[in-house]
């Protein structure tokens, strides 16, 4: 006669009370770095927790750190200018769209972006407005393509 023994393992350092709260402050605060977040643990609980203890239980709460989606902030006078181009195009024909030229842009940097910050997110919000980071300036050295 054999059973298996309940117990085995590495103790957790965590309670399910406590991962609850890792990932509430996270969610709270996506660009905060796992030390922030263990440091915001210490200081709230009193307990301290190893820095890679935190994105393990962010990953079982379902975040995980991805570089934000970054886009250019448009402005009202960008918005109605949009509009009214598309207002004003709406009813072209198939004819009218064949004598328009439309080319592709990518921008390559020839500096290194050593300043790349990361975020906490869920698997397939990328384009949600807190997931997105705005930006109107690009590096000095740069081509467009």
């Amino acid at each position: 006669m054999c059973s298996r023994r309940h117990g085995g393992g590495r103790v957790r350092s965590t309670t399910p009370a406590e991962d609850r709260y890792i990932v509430l402050s996270a969610k709270r605060n996506r660009r905060t770095t796992a030390q922030q977040v263990a440091n915001q643990f210490l200081a709230a609980l009193g307990k301290q927790i190893f820095r890679k203890t935190v994105p393990r239980c962010l990953r079982g709460g379902g975040l995980y750190a991805r570089r934000p989606v970054v886009c250019v902030p448009l402005t009202r006078q960008h918005r109605t200018a949009r509009l009214q181009w598309c207002r004003e195009h709406h009813n072209w024909t198939e004819q009218d769209w064949a004598c328009v030229l439309f080319s592709d842009e990518s921008r390559s940097s020839l500096t290194s972006d050593c300043s790349r910050q990361l975020i906490w997110r869920e698997s397939g919000t990328a384009y949600r407005p807190e997931n997105i980071q705005e930006k109107d300036r690009y590096s000095i050295c740069s081509i467009m393509v």
